[in-house]
């Protein structure tokens, strides 16, 4: 039930980041609404998950990778943003050292 919750967690900061990109400025109404709105979730799910007892680094570790990952391929993607191998490298390199943190962890 927490991994499930810091996914949800991972899925509402990514919701609210692209609708950032879409709010301009925050002169757009909804999806400014939206920008909030995901941003509130994000934060209450991972301190859902958080007082469920993950380890913060491991909780926040994740979500940082997730989401810069999936933030990173959806503006790729779908928004014209370019992605560069360098850029491609340093988010591999995200993912791997959040895996470290994970495994470093393992007892």
């Amino acid at each position: 039930m927490t991994w499930l919750l810091l996914v949800s967690a991972i899925a509402a900061e990514v919701t609210g980041t692209i609708a950032l990109r879409f709010s301009e400025g925050f002169t757009r109404l909804v999806p400014s609404l939206v920008a909030v709105a995901g941003y509130g979730a994000a934060f209450w799910l991972l301190a859902q998950v958080l007082s469920r007892g993950m380890n913060i680094g491991v909780a926040y570790g994740v979500w940082a990778a997730l989401g810069v990952s999936l933030v990173a391929a959806i503006g790729a993607l779908f928004l014209g943003d370019g992605l560069t191998w360098i850029q491609a490298g340093g988010v591999v390199l995200v993912i791997g050292g959040v895996l470290a943190l994970e495994m470093g962890g393992a007892h």
